[in-house]
């Protein structure tokens, strides 16, 4: 494994719903039930659709107290941090927390866990804090992302912890730390993101 990775893929990926999350509906696997800020009309997602709730510019904004980690959790599941079974634990302007667990589906041949994983978690975690912080300002892409393995891991839980180092008007910057259960750090990245408006165009 290489000592710093770049990984593009879950770059603009976390743009969580605005709304409320009712909870699961009953016989529907993937399918939540949401209550409109303005009402109590129920809207029903299916999380196992691919369609993203998005703003005419392509953006999707949030604010804090406006999305659970329990929903951020269930909204991404549906893409690539589902893939790697992301958990979020704590969102907030200035710390975001998220979890996940070694599974051989995430091992390179030697049976390590795969560095481009810790990239993923730590671009993923960035983003979304970056992103809550930044608000109904508008959206956040990842534009760099520097990490360092520092311990092999084979099993077992995996806690990421974003903390800011730098947010301005047009970049922020964000280190996130992982550690196991024994609170030994694994890994640490730090990723440099853009904040812009509009995103509709972005990849096209």
């Amino acid at each position: 494994m290489g000592r710093n990775r770049t990984v593009p893929e879950s770059r603009g990926l976390l743009r969580p719903p605005v709304l409320p999350a009712m909870g699961p509906m009953p016989g529907r696997q993937g399918a939540h039930r949401f209550s409109g800020l303005r009402g109590r009309v129920v809207v029903e997602m299916n999380y196992n659709d691919r369609e993203k709730p998005l703003t005419e510019n392509g953006d999707v904004r949030f604010e804090h107290g406006s999305v659970t980690p329990e929903q951020l959790t269930a909204w991404v599941a549906t893409g690539f941090d589902g893939r790697i079974g992301l958990r979020y634990t704590e969102l907030t302007p200035d710390r975001v927390r998220a979890e996940f667990e070694v599974t051989p589906d995430l091992h390179q041949p030697a049976g390590l866990l795969h560095g481009g994983v810790h990239c993923a978690v730590i671009e993923s975690i960035a983003s979304c804090a970056a992103g809550l912080w930044w608000g109904s300002r508008g959206s956040v892409v990842g534009v760099n992302n520097n990490t360092d393995f520092l311990r092999a891991a084979r099993e077992g839980m995996l806690y990421g912890e974003a903390s800011p180092i730098h947010r301005g008007k047009t970049q922020q910057i964000w280190v996130v730390t992982i550690s196991d259960a024994e609170q030994r750090l694994v890994a640490r990245g730090q990723v440099r993101l853009q904040n812009i408006q509009g995103s509709k165009e972005l990849g096209r």
